[in-house]
């Protein structure tokens, strides 16, 4: 592609061209050239393969069920989830308005986040993680402590961990021996679960993504929207419609044929660098189908990445009571604080409120997720609960700081903007 637009563009400035009256076609040409390369950019050339065959497929045990409704972290949690907060406040909250406003996450902060082993925790130890059991409220405390320095700069270096931990929750001995190694090394690759679409009320369920059964395997095709780091993605999960019976998953490379990103701005989550997945008559080979034979694996896929998005939101719900506390008292008006006034203070206690309900719903539901219980209700509860309740705190984050709270001068309004993706996007991360 390089070499062509290099061609191209030494062509588009001689001086034969206007002689001839063919000035504008070539430059026609150019543009176009240059936005469909554009369009391709991102098909990374990382090879996936197996250094060692797994006879087995790896998976982690259940968590022990104490048969109490206690969700207090462990020390080994508490200890994960202060590293995170410490982490979040030092690296992700100095870069966020930059990281938004250029639509990008800056790679020195993901390399970071690679070293901090966040893709570790949902690993077990003898494929080269450190998980000894289902970790699914340790990633829901790692999901809200991101958050809590920025939602779109935590859905950018989350998304790696969701494709390893669904590795590990559906992947064969095949599939685990060729990707989960590249997740445990140094170098991290980019790789996403891509499940929205960019249509009016998305339903997870009713996909337009098909996929059918080849000779060969299968054959892909549809459009994937809202994928965080398209453009350097290495490794997607993308769910289809398979042969019109329901959803499955699929492991797809992006440098296989027929694969192209194209950038995708949208209100919220800038710093994601979000854009969409094209997917034109692709062909993957019979190992892409991911949780073969297990019915229920892409319903429980939706379940788990709805209460990571849950964790999402109470982390920067926390975020927008942080701040918006000390500002309201040291704010003067009238001679006194706003504080004082009961329709500023009874806000502020409704934010707390809420805060606390979105945070136990969500934590009982990873904590029933990962001791194996069924948590189909309580992953609804908690979806309804933070998508219509953390858009209600991002708004009232906003009102209560005026004119202000309309400004990026404060980080509110990009928190309000973030907030609004909840109730929306389907995929991405997963606990």
């Amino acid at each position: 592609m390089g070499a062509a637009l290099a061609v191209l563009n030494r062509l588009a400035s001689t001086t034969v061209l206007d002689r001839f009256g063919l000035r504008k076609p070539v430059e026609r040409t150019v543009y176009e050239a240059t936005k469909t390369g554009f369009t391709a950019v991102g098909a990374a050339s990382r090879t996936f393969a197996a250094t060692t065959k797994l006879g087995k497929p790896g998976r982690l045990p259940k968590a022990p069920d104490t048969g109490l409704f206690d969700l207090t972290p462990t020390d080994e949690q508490q200890m994960i989830r202060d590293t995170v907060v410490d982490f979040a406040a030092e690296k992700l909250r100095p870069v966020a308005a930059d990281a938004d406003a250029k639509c990008e996450t800056p790679q020195e902060l993901l390399s970071l986040t690679a070293e901090l082993g966040v893709t570790l925790v949902g690993v077990p130890e003898d494929l080269g993680g450190v998980g000894s059991e289902r970790s699914a409220v340790t990633n829901v405390l790692i999901a809200e402590a991101m958050a809590h320095g920025d939602m779109g700069l935590a859905v950018a270096c989350l998304a790696p961990s969701a494709v390893s931990t669904a590795l590990v929750l559906w992947g064969d001995a095949e599939q685990q021996s060729t990707y989960l190694p590249s997740f445990v090394g140094e170098s991290v690759p980019a790789a996403a679960l891509a499940i929205q679409e960019p249509r009016a009320l998305f339903d997870p369920f009713a996909l337009k993504t098909k996929a059918f059964r080849t000779p060969g395997g299968f054959t892909i095709e549809g459009v994937k929207s809202l994928v965080p780091r398209a453009a350097q993605a290495e490794l997607f999960i993308v769910s289809a419609d398979l042969d019109g019976r329901g959803p499955a998953l699929f492991l797809v490379e992006s440098g296989s044929k027929g694969v192209s990103v194209e950038s995708e701005p949208a209100m919220g989550l800038r710093a994601a660098a979000l854009g969409k997945l094209h997917l034109d008559k692709v062909t993957l080979p019979a190992t892409a189908l991911l949780a073969e034979g297990k019915a229920d694996a892409y319903a429980e896929c939706v379940r788990l990445a709805r209460i990571g998005w849950c964790a999402l939101a109470v982390g920067t719900g926390q975020a927008v009571l942080d701040y918006v506390i000390p500002y309201v008292n040291d704010r003067v008006a009238f001679g006194e604080p706003v504080s004082h006034r009961q329709g500023v203070a009874f806000k502020v206690a409704d934010i707390g409120i809420e805060l606390e309900s979105m945070r136990l719903l969500t934590y009982r539901a990873a904590s029933r997720a990962e001791q194996g219980k069924t948590y189909a209700r309580e992953a609804a509860l908690a979806r309804k609960l933070c998508s219509d309740k953390g858009m209600m705190i991002g708004n009232d984050g906003v009102q209560l700081l005026g004119g202000h709270g309309f400004v990026k001068e404060h980080p509110v309004e990009r928190w309000y903007r973030d907030l609004r993706a909840v109730g929306l996007v389907e995929g991405i991360v997963l606990v």
